[in-house]
């Protein structure tokens, strides 16, 4: 906790750190009123022989420019190994990024992630982070500037210096408006991940993105593009990019994005096709029915569908029977399965737990928080974990109404050789 950081901190921070600066691999000090004499002893640390410390999380501090400052002369030093650096919500500005650039810029340099979201970086800022990652010495794969009021300019000027030698893989831009414009989109191929969470993206954008997903060589492996207002339309795009020999998009995150069952029967057609590489989808909060999900189903049975983890999408009890049925299908490489808010009950459960017995299923991973699961559905995922084989390994029974006699049940068959659950939430 906070209070505790300013206990261990508060009274001698240069004690501490230096106690610890040559055994810690980890030092997690986020909201823990670390200012400029904190930041004064970590950047002792870091210049310290030998100095362990790879990462470093101290977001949510008034750090400001001055601890900022501080921080990235230890980052120049040949001792200094930091390879991961948070200083999310910690009042930085373009002074801050300045200094934090000329470090990164040093040789060797082995940053290898920058989380700068919620602070206040302008044009000068975004310039000179652009300018870092055309060095050929700046190792940066993660960028994340998460809500700093970046503008178009500034975003094209980013995904730009990515076409030179930036070994960049990662960007993290949410609430970005009005993001996707050609002059960005056609740096989208460099990426391996692409989150637009909330950045105000259409149809327009979708269709770039789609350009993106064709070209040849495209590097884009996950795109993030919850919260925005896509519809079946720009469902229908992204579909087609996904049938292309040139996509190798392996996870696509389409939560809160207005998609209906037209959108299901874009994407189940993608997944049929022999050309898709895609592994994770995630359809939370979208107004699917019982046959857009249905459909979706129908794609997991097909043997081209390479779908490993499927996260929330409306089920109800009526359709479980569908996913079972596809799960049950040879060879279904689905692992994972993330159900959580969805109205299952006892019934769904039960068409679900069937289905673990079975050997061609191979879930690993059953999320079933908030689902109005009772003592009766235990006892059908009881009788499931008893089963052999069963490859489950991860329950998720958050939120549900059991009572002492399922819990019984279920803890029963931990005991169980045959039950390989590790993970019981």
């Amino acid at each position: 906790s906070k209070e505790a950081c300013q206990l261990l901190l508060g009274s001698d921070y240069r004690w501490c750190y230096n106690r610890l600066k040559s055994v810690i691999v980890l030092y997690r000090l986020s909201n823990c009123g670390v200012t400029d004499e904190g930041c004064a002893a970590l950047a002792s640390a870091l210049r310290s022989n030998p100095s362990h410390l790879r990462e470093l999380y101290l977001s949510r501090n008034k750090l400001g420019d001055s601890g900022v400052n501080l921080l990235s002369d230890g980052l120049k030093d040949p001792h200094c190994k930091l390879e991961t650096l948070w200083l999310s919500n910690c009042g930085v500005t373009d002074e801050g990024c300045a200094a934090l650039t000329s470090a990164l810029r040093s040789n060797p340099s082995h940053m290898r992630e920058l989380y700068l979201s919620e602070n206040k970086l302008g044009h000068t800022a975004v310039n000179l982070l652009s300018d870092l990652l055309k060095d050929l010495r700046c190792k940066l794969e993660t960028l994340s500037l998460n809500t700093c009021g970046l503008t178009r300019q500034g975003c094209a000027a980013l995904t730009s210096a990515r076409k030179s030698s930036s070994r960049l893989r990662e960007l993290n831009l949410f609430q970005i408006v009005s993001l996707i414009a050609s002059g960005v989109s056609s740096s989208f191929m460099f990426f391996n991940l692409f989150r637009l969470y909330d950045c105000g993206v259409t149809d327009e954008g979708c269709a770039a993105l789609a350009s993106a997903l064709r070209s040849n060589p495209s590097h884009l492996r996950k795109l993030d593009l919850s919260l925005n207002e896509l519809g079946d339309s720009g469902v229908n795009l992204l579909s087609d990019g996904l049938k292309d020999p040139h996509c190798k998009l392996e996870t696509l995150m389409l939560s809160y994005c207005g998609i209906t069952d037209e959108g299901c029967a874009a994407l189940a057609s993608a997944l049929r096709s022999d050309l898709s590489h895609l592994r994770y989808l995630v359809l939370a909060r979208n107004n699917l029915q019982d046959t857009g999900v249905k459909l979706l189903s129908d794609g997991l049975k097909d043997p081209h569908c390479k779908l490993e983890k499927l996260s929330k999408c409306g089920v109800t009890d009526e359709v479980c029977a569908a996913l079972a049925s596809a799960l049950r299908s040879n060879p279904s490489h689905l692992r994972e399965l993330h159900l959580s808010l969805n109205e299952l009950g006892d019934s769904g459960v039960n068409l679900l737990s069937d289905l673990l017995k079975d050997p061609h299923c191979k879930l690993e991973t059953l999320w079933f928080n908030h689902c109005g699961v009772t003592d009766e559905g235990c006892a059908a995922l009881a009788s499931a974990l008893r089963s052999n084989p069963s490859h489950l390994r991860d329950l998720d029974l958050t939120g549900n109404k059991l009572r002492d006699s399922g819990v019984k049940l279920l803890s029963d068959q931990l005991k169980d050789s045959h039950c390989k659950l590790e993970k019981l939430w």
